[in-house]
């Protein structure tokens, strides 16, 4: 993957940021909107596009677009850097290929551990019933 091709598939557009600022955040449009469009890509291959959809799918559109606000810096370009820097985090943490779970046996001290545990709190209520007085 290359991230000099894929930052060229990028969509940005400027807004105008909200919060303090006065006359300056009114003015101007320093808020970017970053808009990544998975489908579209030709950067990514087919088996990229599937796993990062199935691993980000939280983040997209119905259309499988990634759109990424920021509005952190009172500058556009300094704004225009941050959101290129998460993308990028969101794509990478995007495309790990998680590991299976190995299915393990509980130790037999834990099973007896557990069994031990659960005679003690039966006796322990069980001690705590009225007596049968028959």
């Amino acid at each position: 993957m290359n991230t000099e091709k894929l930052i060229k598939e990028l969509n940005f557009k400027a807004v105008k940021s909200s919060g303090a600022g006065g006359q300056h955040v009114n003015k101007v449009s320093s808020k970017i909107e970053l808009v990544f469009d998975i489908d579209a890509s030709d950067e990514l291959t087919d088996e990229q596009k599937e796993l990062l959809v199935k691993n980000i799918a939280n983040r997209l559109t119905k259309e499988n677009k990634l759109i990424l606000f920021c509005d952190e810096s009172r500058s556009q370009h300094k704004n225009k850097e941050i959101s290129i820097q998460r993308f990028l985090e969101v794509v990478k943490k995007g495309l790990i290929v998680s590991k299976k779970r190995k299915k393990t046996k509980p130790s037999k001290k834990s099973v007896q551990k557990r069994l031990d545990n659960k005679k003690k709190l039966s006796a322990k209520k069980s001690s705590r019933k009225k007596p049968d007085l028959e």
